[in-house]
């Protein structure tokens, strides 16, 4: 399994997903089609943690009036499946590696990963 969670209308994620041959990679756009609760689960089996996978730059968490630093793991999950934005991005997911966001330490193990300089 290789799949890359996306959204189209991010620039940060078309200049990354741009760097790489992603030809015999799955690309989930996932405002047209939102993260499962099964795919979800498998990211957290290799993160071990929902937080990690919650993207913290959601415009949703202001708009809803959210205190991050008061949710639990159960509250990311539930966030991260009712909402696309709440999906730090891009992820790249392979069935041994995950790759999450779009940091600087992300961003350099991904290009590791495909041998891009």
């Amino acid at each position: 399994m290789k799949k890359v969670f996306h959204l189209n209308t991010c620039d940060t994620c078309r200049k990354i997903l741009a760097q790489f041959d992603l030809s015999d990679w799955e690309l989930r756009e996932i405002k047209k089609e939102p993260i499962t609760k099964e795919e979800l689960e498998e990211m957290h089996k290799q993160t071990k943690s929902y937080e990690d996978l919650f993207s913290k730059k959601s415009t949703q968490i202001k708009l809803r009036g959210l205190d991050v630093k008061s949710l639990k793991e159960k509250d990311f999950k539930e966030l991260i499946l009712d909402h696309y934005t709440f999906l730090k991005r891009p992820v790249f997911i392979t069935d041994k590696e995950i790759f999450v966001g779009n940091d600087k330490n992300n961003v350099e193990a991904l290009k590791s990963f495909f041998g891009v300089a």
